[in-house]
């Protein structure tokens, strides 16, 4: 057991939600690399935006939120997103001393305790033991985690008859390399989210011709998107899971914001979308009604997933599904928080969310001592 590393925290990922967090872990007073350490699997900073397409400029980023502590200013619109972010994270990283080791991977979170997920369940009480955290490069043992992982290790890929059989190229939002890679090809779209709309407005100059299917008819947002409006959409997907579901993202409640490039697309037909096809077939797709649509590539604008199968030891899923969350604290165990996950993965909300999560870990590790302590004295 001397191999294993003693902290007070683990932050799992180093993106807009495990940054946020280490910041506000320093400002508690909390020391890197002595009281906490962040773990991230990424070879660079920037989280899941160092993967992003290099046609997602930086103007073209929607609701894109300053770090705490330091704004991103000077951006060049026309630079790729990946860049302008990546560079902006590991400013950060740099200007607040956070000490993101990676790349590392996270396998695992267990628990020490015999009775892990029952002991101060529903009371917010620190249940006893540590947590252990086993990685590539070892495994910590700490009081409390923050779980920061996202979505982007996650793509959702539906499944439909004869897939398997398609001749062309199926490929996901996540591997999309830019709209040069599908000149003069039949390219069919399947998402009704911000990347499909996205993918389609730029493939229209490229692709041969571009067909658009989603399982519902597309929400456009007419007018401003007001604070009223955004806590609205919040409160639908944290009632999901406070009742352990699966998160809906903030997006999907949302609806799409009916811009100058949207109007554009509907006027000219790019936008035109048909219902979900029933198959796959060796050259394209088919509806039950005898429709075809002959394609060379099926692009899976289908979304992501929280990527939390490491926790899974720690048995915090609800029978619907997901991990029951009140705020950031998971339910069946308070020491752990998912920051950026559900109400909160959006670039504000892990901005208030890693404060929230730090100040309950504060009071928890301070509960804890006080009961170490009263123990110690009886």
């Amino acid at each position: 057991m001397n191999d294993i590393r003693e902290v007070e925290v683990v932050v799992t990922g180093a993106g807009q939600a495990g940054l946020s967090s280490a910041y506000h872990l320093r400002r508690t007073g909390f020391v890197p690399e002595r009281d906490f350490v962040v773990l991230d699997h990424s070879p660079g900073p920037g989280g899941a935006w160092q993967f992003r397409w290099p046609s997602l400029t930086y103007g073209k980023v929607h609701g894109m939120h300053a770090l705490p502590g330091m704004k991103l200013t000077g951006a060049d619109a026309a630079r790729p997103s990946s860049e302008v972010i990546s560079e902006y994270f590991e400013r950060y990283e740099r200007t607040f001393d956070l000490r993101v080791r990676r790349p590392v991977d996270v396998r695992a979170v267990r628990s020490t305790s015999v009775d892990a997920g029952a002991v101060g369940a529903q009371d917010g009480s620190a249940p006893r033991g540590r947590l252990l955290v086993e990685t590539s490069d070892g495994t910590w043992s700490a009081k409390a985690l923050i779980n920061a992982t996202g979505t982007w290790d996650r793509p959702f890929w539906p499944r439909y008859p004869g897939q398997e059989t398609f001749r062309g190229r199926q490929l996901h939002t996540a591997q999309y390399p830019g709209p040069e890679a599908f000149a003069g090809l039949r390219v069919v779209v399947v998402g009704g989210g911000a990347s499909g709309t996205q993918h389609l407005l730029e493939l229209a100059p490229y692709a041969a011709d571009t067909t658009w299917v989603t399982r519902r008819p597309p929400v456009f947002r007419e007018g401003p998107f007001d604070e009223n409006a955004g806590r609205a959409a919040v409160a639908l997907v944290e009632e999901r899971v406070r009742r352990g579901l699966p998160p809906k993202s903030v997006v999907s409640v949302t609806g799409l914001p009916l811009n100058d490039a949207i109007r554009r697309g509907l006027a000219d037909g790019v936008l035109d979308r048909l219902p979900m096809f029933d198959r796959l077939t060796p050259d394209g797709v088919e509806w039950n009604d005898g429709r075809h649509v002959s394609a060379d590539v099926v692009l899976w604008a289908t979304g992501f997933r929280p990527a939390v199968d490491h926790l899974t030891p720690l048995r915090l899923r609800e029978p619907g599904g997901g991990i029951r969350v009140e705020g950031t604290r998971a339910v069946a165990d308070p020491r752990v928080h998912l920051v950026g996950y559900g109400p909160s993965a959006s670039t504000i909300g892990a901005n208030r969310a890693g404060r929230s999560a730090v100040r309950e870990i504060a009071r928890l590790l301070a509960q804890g001592e006080e009961e170490r302590e009263a123990a110690a004295a009886a």
